[in-house]
């Protein structure tokens, strides 16, 4: 009998693409491989943004049409709760930030910062691959498509459309398992090649690695307060959810998108005992919608830009950017820095119609010392959608589910 070949599993291939990212970006490494990597992980960049609408089209929209009951109560209930955390984390973040950082922060750190903009290695090759729908266009239709399906078919349609979408979820499926997966790895080396190779990582981590490491403790504090509270919801060990996002982790820290990590989230999803029709509705619209982490680093930033700038700031004039941001930012985490990129028009809430200029200084060093924390931010996003994910089962199972 032959002994079955042990597989090595995708945390490890993410953990060995990480740190051959960081190898091939130094500077001994010659730049022709340092580009050749960035350009397969670039092409395999623009296939991934492709399928993410239809990614998003296919699990929502079926997630939605499986519900036989209650398909609108816990569309409702999914998004208070992704609201709800995305303002409580982003005014905490404001509350711990204003209170530590001005112990140390200095005022030089700014020019440092600027010096590593441009710096990113350009591929070899681009390809205009346009997606056929966007992320918020392909949130909207799966909305429109999955509530009506559940609640009429049967009675005013038939399973026609129900069948064709089911055969579609099951192509993206194959798509995911065969293609995007397996290449993620890949996909994550190249971005450490070149966030190592431009030195935006290691200038700004030896420059503010205070507020880096005080932004990281938060993303912590705020997943292990998310998966308690889903664990007292559903009676559920804690560890033991936290235990299985840690693949989502992983890949969230590599990819830096949201949407990109869907495909493993839903695996973790599985591993916490989400139902099928649940995770592959939550997931997937939670990945756009709901962005504590992201709220967490971009209200971190704000604030130490400001102390940088000595420019005022307080919780009177973070809220309402905050709420704002929390609907404006909806399905921007489809590509890394998404969420940043999102928020430049809105930074004039915090820094002033003239300092918060999206073309300006300030908005620009806000956007470098983001993307250079944006791995954890994105973790943090996909491990709250997991646990709003073991809420949202907990109450279909109990209260809406006979």
């Amino acid at each position: 009998m032959e002994k079955q070949k042990r597989k090595l599993g995708l945390v490890p291939k993410l953990i060995i693409g990480i740190i051959l990212g960081i190898l091939l970006g130094q500077p001994f490494v010659p730049e022709v491989i340092a580009r050749l990597v960035v350009t397969a992980s670039s092409l395999f960049s623009l296939f991934l943004k492709f399928v993410i609408p239809l990614m998003i089209l296919a699990y929502v929209t079926m997630g939605i049409a499986d519900l036989s009951q209650g398909a609108g109560k816990l569309l409702l209930v999914t998004a208070g709760l992704a609201y709800a955390s995305t303002l409580i984390a982003g005014s905490c973040s404001y509350l711990v930030s204003s209170t530590l950082f001005p112990s140390f922060m200095s005022a030089d750190a700014l020019e440092q910062i600027a010096d590593t903009a441009g710096n990113s290695l350009s591929p070899y090759l681009t390809i205009a691959i346009e997606p056929i729908l966007d992320t918020l266009a392909a949130v909207l239709l799966a909305f429109i498509l999955g509530l009506c399906m559940s609640s009429m078919r049967g009675k005013q349609i038939g399973n026609s459309l129900y069948n064709g979408f089911h055969d579609f979820s099951a192509i993206i499926d194959k798509v995911l398992h065969v293609a995007i997966v397996p290449l993620l790895p890949l996909y994550i080396c190249g971005t450490f090649v070149d966030m190592t190779r431009s030195g935006k990582t290691f200038v700004i981590l030896g420059i503010l690695w205070k507020v880096f490491l005080v932004v990281i403790i938060m993303h912590l504090i705020c997943i292990t307060v998310q998966f308690c509270i889903a664990g007292a919801v559903s009676h559920k060990n804690p560890l033991k959810l936290i235990r299985n996002q840690i693949p989502g982790c992983t890949t969230a820290l590599g990819t830096q998108s949201s949407a990109a990590t869907i495909p493993v989230n839903l695996q973790c999803a599985e591993a916490d005992g989400v139902s099928s029709e649940i995770r592959n509705f939550v997931v997937p619209l939670c990945a756009n919608i709901h962005m504590a982490g992201s709220m967490i680093t971009i209200t971190a930033c704000a604030t130490a830009v400001c102390l940088m700038n000595q420019i005022p700031i307080s919780l009177a004039t973070v809220v309402p950017f905050i709420a704002t941001l929390g609907i404006a930012m909806i399905a921007s985490p489809g590509a890394p820095g998404g969420s940043i990129m999102t928020a430049l028009p809105f930074l004039y809430m915090i820094f002033g119609t003239e300092l918060g200029d999206p073309e300006g200084p300030i908005c620009a060093i806000m956007v470098a010392l983001y993307i250079t924390q944006d791995s954890f931010g994105t973790a943090c996003n996909v491990s709250g959608d997991n646990a709003i994910g073991v809420i949202v089962d907990t109450i279909y199972k109990k209260w809406i589910k006979k």
